[in-house]
């Protein structure tokens, strides 16, 4: 029998195992009794763990990249700095430290995931593409400094938010939002527009 959104219920069960429990409890079977399918599901569906946890990260990367698309219907409404800071922010909380730690030290979930990428995965360059096409359309709107570099601005705010995202250690990580809202400041400041004489 199908079940509706499949893919969507096994992800959200090894996130909630992964958080719950430690990255060592995921397995097929942990997964699946999570998500209340029976023991075969997943590898009905994926060719093994390491496909399923490529899969998972290549899948919060596109949500996330579909996330930083809206940005486009924000331009001219609330401030730059809040639209921008959501949108980091959303990308900073996609996966857990753990999950990413797992696809990091998987070999067969690292390759499978650079693949996946590799073959156009939305992911990291779409959501810089986002980004900079959003500064560029504020620009034109006059909320940003006309001389300001908007192409570096959302290659350093990306750049940076990847090596959060791969570097947060379980438990331990700074405030995500603290972090975001400190980031977005700084790389905003010197392309704010200045006040008319």
């Amino acid at each position: 029998m199908a079940i509706p959104d499949l893919r969507e219920r096994l992800f959200a069960a090894a996130e909630r195992v992964v958080a719950r429990d430690g990255a060592a409890a995921l397995t097929s079977r942990a997964v699946t009794a999570e998500a209340d399918c029976g023991k075969g599901v997943l590898h009905t569906h994926f060719a093994g763990l390491d496909e399923f946890v490529a899969e998972l990260v290549l899948d919060r990367f596109a949500r996330s990249a579909r996330q930083a698309e809206e940005l486009e219907a924000r331009v001219g409404q609330g401030s730059v700095a809040a639209n921008v800071q959501e949108v980091a922010l959303a990308l900073l909380e996609s996966l857990p430290p753990a999950v990413v730690g797992l696809a990091m030290t998987r070999p067969a979930a690292t390759l499978h995931t650079r693949e996946g990428l590799r073959s156009g995965a939305p992911a990291f360059d779409a959501i810089q593409g986002s980004f900079t096409g959003y500064l560029q359309a504020e620009q034109r709107g006059g909320r940003i400094a006309e001389g300001a570099d908007t192409a570096t601005i959302a290659l350093a705010l990306v750049g940076t938010l990847h090596h959060l995202l791969m570097t947060r250690v379980p438990g331990e990580s700074e405030d995500a939002e603290k972090t975001t809202e400190r980031l977005v400041a700084v790389l905003l400041d010197a392309a704010r527009q200045p006040p008319a004489a």
